[in-house]
């Protein structure tokens, strides 16, 4: 029998990796000559992957960004920020016992995020967590990635987890869109990284820290949903 399963994004929502990306996109833009942006900017450039950073963080200075250079720049960003994981990035605040909780009740864990896979596996290494999760999805496992919504029923199914008892937990309008388009309620954190606040997507409900994902809320919503 299929166990129920609880599907976690990974940047914004278990992991704050903020000041890392924060400092290899700052390592990107000296190359191209471009000024810092600071941990206030950041947050408007945040939450759709390194390559979208740049691009916005260009185009807030009014920059051209020719397609050669975008490559080099991204390029320069991943080989910044793989050599320094894990960093200074670490699990919010009652993620380890969220996770110990769901886990003593039965439910499979599960990552399903569109950083990279190589990224991802060796961010949960280095924290320590891979023993924790029966899959881990990057957005280059299968071939589409969030927000389309068979990246969250293919993670659920390489983790052996019931679709039908599932729920996502993430911190942007991507996750939300991907549940929602899956037919699976999803929890939105409010502390992530999205220039908008998670409301605005509605979401199956907002938790503002990981102590009040419970295994009450996580039944009634995935009940609500069957």
């Amino acid at each position: 029998m299929k166990r129920p399963i609880i599907v976690f994004d990974l940047d914004g929502t278990l992991i704050d990796t903020a000041p890392d990306l924060l400092d290899s996109l700052n390592h990107s833009l000296a190359a191209g000559a471009l000024a810092a942006v600071d941990a206030v900017g950041f947050r408007r450039f945040v939450g759709q992957g390194a390559r979208v950073m740049i691009e916005r963080a260009y185009a807030a200075a009014r920059r051209e960004l020719p397609a050669e250079e975008h490559d080099r720049l991204f390029a320069l960003f991943l080989d910044h920020y793989d050599a320094g994981i894990p960093g200074k990035s670490r699990p919010y605040p009652g993620v380890l016992e969220a996770i110990a909780r769901f886990e003593d009740a039965g439910f499979a864990l599960a990552v399903c995020t569109n950083k990279y896979q190589a990224s991802s596996l060796a961010l949960i290494e280095a924290l320590g967590l891979t023993k924790h999760f029966t899959a881990i999805a990057g957005q280059d496992v299968f071939p589409f990635r969030k927000p389309d919504s068979r990246h969250l029923l293919k993670t659920i199914e390489l983790a052996g987890g019931d679709p039908g008892r599932a729920l996502m937990v993430g911190d942007s309008q991507t996750d939300i869109d991907t549940a929602k388009a899956a037919g699976i309620p999803v929890v939105a954190v409010d502390f992530g990284y999205t220039d908008r606040h998670v409301r605005e997507f509605e979401p199956s409900a907002i938790i503002s820290h990981f102590d009040e994902l419970t295994l009450e809320l996580a039944k009634r919503l995935m009940d609500a949903a069957g």
